[in-house]
């Protein structure tokens, strides 16, 4: 008996030892499909563009929190509408003005911050062609990296230039859609 004691116990350590070996480094899905901690966030900026050259008015700002590399930014411009019911369209945008001049609006973005472009053939510095870069309403779109990619391999696509399906497909509340 003296001798099988021994190795009961060390049996009984063994399987203690490999039954708590942390090995696995599986994550834990609580609900599958649903990601639970990463949000879509908006907010609006109404950018005080400046001249930089010719026709070109350009304006930077500063997101109020650093992104992740591989967040994606959609910008949209209000251009028509009211607060309570805008028409958004996706930037790169080009409107024309009376006479059929272009005047593009675009957008760059880096971790920290956007750079919104008012470009033109038009001579935008008259006062009469101040509309097209004065009052300008733009919601920025952050969506967080995983749901970006998340999105891309999930089976139905997001039409990134319609802005409600945006909205919908990454649950953006927009009764808490702040100013920049």
């Amino acid at each position: 008996m003296r001798k099988i004691l021994p190795l009961i116990l060390l049996a009984g350590v063994g399987f203690l030892t490999y039954s708590c070996d942390n090995s696995n480094n599986d994550p834990v899905v609580v609900n599958p499909g649903q990601d639970n901690d990463t949000v879509g966030v908006a907010f609006d900026a109404y950018p005080l563009f400046k001249k930089v050259k010719n026709n070109l008015y350009q304006s930077q700002q500063t997101f109020q929190k650093q992104l992740v590399s591989a967040d994606m930014v959609l910008i949209y411009i209000q251009v028509d509408g009211t607060n309570d019911t805008p028409v958004w369209r996706l930037l790169p945008y080009t409107r024309y003005a009376d006479d059929g001049s272009p005047v593009d609006y675009s957008y760059d973005f880096s971790k920290v911050d956007v750079l919104f472009s008012v470009n033109s053939t038009l001579d935008l510095s008259l006062p009469a062609n101040s509309g097209f870069y004065t009052n300008k309403r733009f919601r920025v779109v952050i969506i967080p990296a995983d749901m970006a990619k998340s999105a891309k391999s999930a089976a139905p696509t997001v039409d990134y230039s319609d802005y409600n399906s945006v909205i919908k497909q990454y649950k953006i509340d927009e009764s808490k859609i702040k100013t920049l």
